[in-house]
């Protein structure tokens, strides 16, 4: 995934954690705002330190990153994604974390196509 598709500093990640509206399934809660002219969307990923060692935390953040690459053309472009792993995540592979990501996607109406 390319730089410019990642919230990378500290300041908008809290910003989008306090103003942004959440939900959230089992294995991944989902912090989003919307950027106004923003021509694509970007994603953070955060999976904290009881989830597991740092190979089980990079390798969660690894099928988020692969997941949104598969679904780039689908999601809305005008919004900031906060993506937080649960417990429940460090028991799934890619394809349970994809369909885990669409459904919180769907629900919140940040598909393109439903």
């Amino acid at each position: 995934m390319k730089k410019a598709y990642r919230v990378k500093k500290n300041s908008e990640f809290q910003e989008i954690l306090k103003t942004g509206k959440s939900f959230a399934n089992r294995e991944l809660v989902i912090y989003y705002k919307e950027k106004p002219l923003q021509t694509h969307f970007r994603i953070g990923i955060s999976v904290g330190k009881k989830i597991g060692n740092a190979v089980t935390r990079n390798r969660i953040k690894r099928y988020i990153r692969q997941s949104f690459i598969q679904l780039e053309d689908l999601v809305i472009e005008e919004i900031d994604i906060i993506i937080i792993a649960r417990k429940p995540a460090v028991d799934m592979d890619c394809k349970q974390i994809k369909n885990s990501l669409i459904h919180l996607l769907r629900k919140q109406n940040l598909l393109l196509y439903k």
